[in-house]
């Protein structure tokens, strides 16, 4: 039994900014990983790569990580470009990985399951409704609204939305994602029409300018913690997922997990890769 389980394919990376061109691991299931691999809590990843990838799920476990893999034609690879404002991204698309069905985790048990698809197709409504008849649904809703046309990944709404948030107790969008399930630029709007299709914590990403959550008809604001340096924002979002879990699986209310959480996030953007650090770090981060 695992206090929180992620779900999600490990990808190959591209990642090009101002700065640099780096190749590398990547997707929800590496950032969540590595970021939450020195919390107190017992975790476990379950994801499908192809056999080429095995070393980046071997480093994983060198880590201490447990992880189960799934078999994989493909693994998904990534092509994220970034200027230099570092909440705007293109992305490519060059190869997609084998989908996850219930059945290939129906031996998995967890307090919190946090599901990270990456593209539309990854992960159906069936697979969250039998993983929340078993414990906690959290889900990162970019995977649902990006589908891949000529490579290129274009937006798009998540077509069982309606049906599938009702089995859903944690959402994770940002303010783009939101505006594309609800068709509202305003947050709080927003974020109301999510949880009256059944989302119960509304977690609303907003890069720089910090993040909400709403729960039980109450708005929470969530500062951002400034990086000393901006450097690369790949993971960011996972990095935050990450601590907000974490937090609330140890019992944290809603104001301190979304606060530490956003400290892991800005602690993560001061440089290139997942965060790696304690929560000795994150809480240093925080007084500072």
């Amino acid at each position: 039994m695992y206090d929180i389980c992620c779900i999600g394919h490990i990808t190959l990376d591209k990642i090009v900014t101002p700065k640099a061109v780096k190749h590398m691991a990547g997707g929800t299931a590496f950032y969540f990983s590595n970021a939450i691999r020195n919390m107190d809590v017992k975790y476990g990843l379950v994801t499908a790569v192809a056999d080429t990838e095995l070393p980046s799920v071997t480093a994983l476990r060198d880590k201490g990580i447990e992880v189960k893999v799934l078999p994989s034609a493909h693994t998904v690879y990534f092509e994220n470009i970034y200027g230099e404002n570092q909440d705007n991204r293109t992305q490519r698309v060059l190869q997609k990985a084998d989908a996850f069905v219930a059945e290939d985790l129906k031996e998995v048990e967890a307090i919190i399951f946090h599901l990270g698809p990456l593209l539309a197709d990854d992960m159906s409504t069936d697979l969250i409704k039998a993983l929340f008849s078993r414990g906690n649904v959290s889900v990162d809703a970019q995977g649902y609204l990006r589908e891949v046309i000529d490579k290129g990944v274009h937006a798009t709404d998540w077509a069982d939305k309606k049906e599938a948030l009702q089995y859903v107790d944690i959402l994770k969008v940002n303010e783009h994602e939101l505006e594309a399930l609800t068709g509202l630029t305003d947050i709080k709007e927003g974020a109301r029409v999510l949880a009256g299709w059944g989302v119960k914590e509304v977690v609303v990403t907003l890069g720089s300018m910090g993040s909400v959550i709403y729960a039980d008809s109450i708005f929470y604001t969530i500062p951002a913690y400034k990086p000393t340096d901006v450097v690369d924002a790949t993971g960011c979002g996972d990095t935050y997922m990450a601590g907000y879990l974490y937090k609330r699986v140890k019992g944290a209310d809603i104001q301190k997990a979304g606060e530490f959480a956003a400290a892991m996030a800005g602690l993560k953007i001061e440089a290139s890769g997942p965060f790696e650090g304690s929560e000795e770090d994150v809480l240093e981060m925080m007084e500072r």
